[in-house]
């Protein structure tokens, strides 16, 4: 039988040090015990941000945060893993950072006191504001054509997205279900939103797509 936890990371650096500047001194010295694909591998912060914004997909996630929602966190994290352009969080600006990771340290996370505020930076970036709601009149998410440049909105666990969200949206999507319950996760719904524009439009002819 196995005794503690898989050890995570790598440790020092086994003999010369790399030279180059996106190599982190510490982690060279002390070992990189964080969730990061072996290609950063002992890069710093700054340098894997830097790198990642070379290839930042067109999509952005926002989510409003009136009750300090748990699910901000995860959607933060699967922004991260299909490397949405930017995370908005529209309401508090405190927000619950647990299930993120420390993901939200590679992501351009952006606070908006309101609905209004974000709607106005949207436009100011030409992109178009789809929110995601069980409405009628909601496009399907299965078979609409999902701009390339696009803001998915998100809304609170429960409620939904509120009032104010659904008149500054320019569409609705619902996702297809098909058991008793009435909606399904905010995270979850995040999640397949984000896959689906990935489906969509990324480039998933390289090895790195598919990487484990």
């Amino acid at each position: 039988m196995p005794h503690g936890p898989a050890e995570v990371g790598v440790g020092p650096w086994p003999g010369e040090w790399p030279t180059g500047e996106h190599w982190d001194p510490e982690l060279l010295r002390d070992g990189d015990r964080r969730n990061v694909v072996d290609r950063y591998r002992y890069w710093s912060l700054e340098a894997i941000r830097a790198d990642l914004d070379t290839r930042r997909h067109g999509f952005h996630v926002a989510i409003e945060n009136w009750q300090h929602d748990f699910n901000i966190g995860t959607v933060v994290r699967t922004a991260n893993a299909f490397l949405a352009a930017e995370v908005h969080i529209v309401g508090n600006r405190r927000w619950n950072r647990r299930g993120a990771m420390v993901t939200d340290r590679y992501q351009h996370v952006r606070h908006h006191p309101s609905v209004e505020d974000l709607a106005a930076y949207l436009r100011q970036e030409g992109l178009p504001l789809h929110g995601v709601d069980n409405l009628p009149g909601s496009q399907h998410l299965e078979s609409m054509r999902i701009p390339e440049r696009v803001c998915f909105l998100f809304g609170q666990e429960g409620p939904g997205l509120s009032e104010t969200a659904r008149e500054a949206c320019d569409a609705t999507f619902s996702i297809a279900q098909f058991g008793s319950t009435r909606s399904i996760n905010a995270s979850a719904a995040a999640a397949i939103a984000m896959h689906t524009w990935v489906v969509q439009h990324a480039d998933l002819d390289t090895e790195a797509a598919w990487r484990g």
